[in-house]
């Protein structure tokens, strides 16, 4: 086999592993549109449902209760109050309050629902007026069922700020409010306006939309079309198929041997 023919065996080679690559990270990014869009499904579904107590909740797996709209009316316990640290809302830095609640029906019992009251704005992301921040002592609100994100690696908790952690881990907030917490979390609802940054404003549900996985979808599968493209560009293209010199490339050549032997013949003869 010549030389090549075997750098061109190589060159398809990892053309088409590329190409294999870019094509099943595509179809990956599909994959991931269609969860995005089942969720999204099951969002909408689950907010046309009538609103329930939270107490109706109990026992209920959060699989089965994640976004549903529930009314929850409780005690708030804001000396056990946590806050989620380096939040952001309308472009400005803050935390999120995260306040528990005792249910006044005592459905519940000793255990407090977790309540993502809002969010106040804070310059370090930290640090905030805890008393000014403060709502009525019973609270009487609507609320997103959410469920905790799953458990993560690293520290929750941060050191340069009391009660304030990173990430909503409910082992970690449940040991920093001192009382048993329900297995999910509740979004408040209401108006996310911040016409007081001293005050709590409502933190906006998460939004359905489909992301990014389509477009990067058809980029992908694009980066494959180029590389096969120019596999065959350098495989077919003008000039390749011969060997890699044209006839038109080695009659030019002969011409200009036969010129210079001319030349050097002219010089050697004496003039008349």
């Amino acid at each position: 086999m010549s030389r090549r023919r075997t750098s061109t065996l190589v060159f398809g080679v990892l053309t088409v592993v590329a190409a294999a690559v870019c094509i099943r990270l595509g179809i990956w990014q599909l994959d991931r549109l269609a969860q995005r869009r089942a969720q999204n499904a099951i969002v909408l579904a689950r907010g046309t449902m009538p609103v329930v107590s939270v107490s109706t909740l109990q026992g209920v797996d959060t699989v089965d209760s994640h976004w549903r709209r529930v009314h929850v009316r409780g005690v708030a316990d804001y000396a056990g109050e946590v806050v989620h640290a380096t939040r952001s809302q309308a472009g400005s830095p803050g935390v999120h309050l995260l306040t528990p609640v005792r249910p006044l029906d005592g459905a519940w019992g000793d255990t407090a629902v977790l309540v993502l009251r809002g969010f106040v704005y804070s310059p370090d992301g930290r640090t905030f007026d805890r008393d000014t921040a403060r709502e009525s002592d019973t609270l009487d609100l609507d609320a997103l069922v959410l469920a905790f994100p799953a458990h993560k690696p690293g520290m929750v908790q941060m050191q340069t700020a009391t009660r304030a952690v990173r990430l909503l881990d409910r082992d970690t907030i449940a040991a920093l409010t001192g009382a048993p917490l329900a297995p999910f979390l509740l979004l408040a609802l209401g108006d996310t306006a911040m016409y007081d940054i001293v005050k709590a404003a409502r933190v906006p549900p998460p939004s359905p939309s489909e992301g990014p996985h389509q477009s990067y979808a058809m980029q992908w599968f694009g980066f494959a079309l180029v590389f096969l493209v120019g596999f065959g560009a350098f495989t077919w293209g003008p000039g390749r198929s011969s060997g890699g010199t044209s006839p038109e490339d080695e009659t030019g050549r002969d011409m200009g041997g036969l010129g210079n032997a001319q030349n050097e013949l002219a010089a050697r003869t004496p003039a008349d």
